[in-house]
């Protein structure tokens, strides 16, 4: 006899419906005073001390007996040889993997461009960049070589000379594939270094680790917590919340399938989520003894059932409208159209990581290699914010070139805006190229 699974149930209809999709909802990622003081400490440490403070950080967190800083560095040769020692499979996997990933991101490359005016002007943008990104990838068994490809290809195809990557080793335990990935991905240097001292001394550089102007990749809330503190001396990707899935199905897919789809973003971790909206009652129930059914299938049950019953729910609606009005307050990371027509309903979604239109398009297949990036904003930042991609690893730059025609109708206009600020020296900056 299976278990069941205690899954909320919710209304559109009900009058308490908002408040209960909220309490739903809410998700802090606030470190506690504790974690806060450990992580400032561990900042401080490896700004005044560099590789020493890391060596002696990574002996104590990883349990590594590394003494020096070169122990800790892994050369281009030892990726390579990552990329020998897993399976055929694996490789040939990972190779396509980066090559959708690849082609998908080739597309988002922006250009520089100028336009010039009657008078000669020009105006426009240089597009350039950044010179070094780090990134920061999870160490030992809970590895993700997916996640790799999908920080490091953006980065190279827009043009960064060198992708720093971090990894820790715990207690020295490597996993190949990840550095197979980081090999397939152009990773140029790699430490084996985790944490948030990992996090510093890419913001602020030591001896041995380069100074990077933008940290990507997930982490544990010590490296979100260390995200914080350096963000604004580096760029970073964003804090991200737990992984989160919203199907909207019309209530004809097959059952199963639903309950796994959301079994893949609730087998994450305790605090994922997996929601479920239909304007089909019936179906709903279907999908409930589908998950009941299905769930103690799962490696990863009690995490699975963990998620599901503390902030999974299965949400009926009045129509497909109202279900699209559902997801727009929801603004999931990733969002199934599970239905005939996904097209029809697209226009009406405004906020979402990631859509996956129709039946047979599971969110897995984005976390891997559909080619779109699987980095996504969560906890209801869809509504600004938007996938990793290319443009995060470039830069702009205006562009003004005035002929003399130009700056002399120009200064007029500063001049007058200028004296309005009381600001002389602009006025006057702009009228010395006035022409009498």
């Amino acid at each position: 006899m299976t278990a069941p699974v205690a899954i909320r149930r919710l209304n559109a209809a009900d009058p308490d419906f908002a408040r209960h999709l909220d309490h739903l909802l809410s998700w802090e990622s606030v470190s506690d005073d504790a974690v806060n003081q450990r992580v400032l400490d561990i900042i401080e440490a490896v700004r005044e001390r560099g590789d020493e403070a890391l060596v002696e950080l990574t002996q104590r967190f990883d349990g590594v007996t590394a003494t020096t800083m070169a122990e800790l560095i892994l050369p281009r040769e030892r990726l390579e040889l990552a990329l020998t020692r897993i399976s055929a499979e694996q490789r040939a996997a990972l190779e396509k993997a980066a090559e959708r990933v690849r082609q998908y991101h080739e597309r988002q490359k922006q250009g520089s461009w100028t336009y010039t005016e009657a008078d000669g002007t020009v105006l426009g943008q240089q597009v350039t960049p950044l010179d070094r990104a780090g990134l920061y990838v999870p160490g030992g068994k809970a590895s993700y070589p997916s996640s790799v490809l999908m920080n490091a290809i953006p980065a190279k195809v827009a043009g960064v000379p060198e992708v720093v990557m971090v990894v820790p080793t715990p207690r020295g335990e490597i996993n190949e594939i990840v550095l197979a990935a980081a090999c397939v991905a152009g990773v140029d240097r790699v430490f084996t270094i985790g944490g948030a001292q990992a996090v510093a001394a890419l913001a602020y550089g030591t001896e041995s680790v380069p100074r990077v102007d933008k940290i990507v990749g997930p982490g544990n809330i010590y490296v979100a917590t260390a995200k914080r503190h350096v963000f604004g001396q580096v760029g970073i990707d964003m804090i991200a919340g737990p992984s989160e899935i919203l199907v909207v199905c019309d209530g004809k897919t097959d059952p199963d399938w639903i309950a796994m789809d959301l079994f893949s973003q609730a087998e994450h971790d305790e605090d994922a989520q997996a929601i479920l909206v239909s304007p089909d009652a019936a179906f709903l129930d279907r999908v409930a003894e589908s998950i009941a059914k299905l769930l103690p299938t799962l490696e990863r049950e009690r995490i699975a059932r963990t998620s599901m019953e503390g902030r999974g729910a299965l949400i009926q609606v009045a129509e497909m409208e109202q279900a699209c009005e559902v997801a727009n307050r929801i603004a999931p990371e990733h969002l199934e159209l599970s239905m005939d027509d996904p097209e029809q309903w697209l226009p009406k979604i405004r906020h979402a990581g990631a859509i996956f239109m129709g039946r047979y398009t599971a969110e897995a297949l984005g976390d891997y290699c559909a080619g779109p990036n699987h980095v996504l904003p969560t906890s209801g930042t869809a509504r600004f914010s938007s996938p990793l991609g290319v443009y995060d690893f470039q830069k702009r730059s205006s562009i003004i070139h005035c002929s003399a025609d130009g700056a002399s109708e120009l200064g007029k206009v500063a001049s007058v805006l200028a004296r309005g600020e009381s600001l002389t020296a602009h006025a006057r900056s702009a009228e010395y190229r006035i022409k009498g």
